[in-house]
């Protein structure tokens, strides 16, 4: 009668197969679990804020336009707006200042950003300060420029 015996070889490149196989695989793992956040929830949340951005600096600039278009020559003109407290769950930053010559309404949030022209004004008249989403907003026009 003919014994059949294991090698002990083949036991400890089974063994060495399963574990390289499983390294390999949870590296995979990881690798997918960030490559998803920020292919699936980063950059669509990203994209729905720039957007946000720019319609909540259309509003800021047009606000700024009517105001300028009802300026009196002498006196002060004050008007208060709401804008969105945040934007796809997070807070957010407005300026007004002059860039490249221009006058520009920047909505911002860590790495995206709106910049949106000050349309007709920005040749005549200065307009800078800063605000965030939270509470009420005021906009000043005062013809001795302070």
């Amino acid at each position: 009668m003919k014994q059949h015996m294991c090698d002990d070889d083949d036991g400890v490149a089974n063994l060495v197969e399963y574990v390289t196989i499983t390294g390999i695989l949870m590296v995979l793992l990881i690798v997918t679990i960030f490559a998803t956040n920020a292919i699936f929830m980063q950059g669509p949340s990203d994209r729905l804020a720039y957007h946000s951005f720019v319609d909540v600096g259309n509003g800021i600039s047009t606000r700024i336009v009517d105001i300028y278009v009802i300026a009196p020559d002498t006196g002060t003109i004050t008007t208060d707006f709401d804008i969105p407290d945040d934007v796809a769950g997070s807070d957010y930053f407005v300026e007004m200042a002059e860039r490249d010559g221009d006058q520009k309404v920047v909505v911002s949030r860590g790495g995206v950003r709106s910049t949106i022209s000050i349309a007709g004004i920005g040749a005549t008249m200065g307009v800078t300060g800063n605000t965030t989403g939270s509470g009420i907003n005021r906009l000043t026009y005062n013809s001795s420029g302070v």
